[in-house]
C-alpha cells in the first residue's frame, strides 16, 4: 500500500533520518521517501496508515490528519 503522510516539525535532514528510522523500526521493508519541501513522507508498506503514523508520532513529530 502507498501512504502519504504530512509531518509537522520535519525541517532538516536529521529530521528526515529520524522519521525514516522510526518507520523502519515498525516495518524494516518499507520504502520511505521524505519530501522536506512539502513536509510529507511517502511510504510503501503493508502496514496500516495508523501504525505508520503512530511510529512518526512516537519519534516526536506531529502527524497531520488525513
Amino acid at each position: 500500500m502507498e501512504h502519504r503522510i504530512t509531518v509537522g516539525g520535519m525541517t532538516c535532514q536529521g529530521c528526515a533520518r529520524s522519521v525514516t528510522n522510526a518507520l523502519h523500526g515498525v516495518d524494516p521493508a518499507a520504502e520511505v521517501v521524505v519530501h522536506l519541501d512539502t513536509g510529507t513522507v511517502e511510504i510503501s508498506s503493508d502496514l496500516p496508515r495508523a501504525t505508520l503514523a503512530a511510529a512518526i508520532d512516537d519519534a516526536g513529530y506531529e502527524v497531520e490528519a488525513g
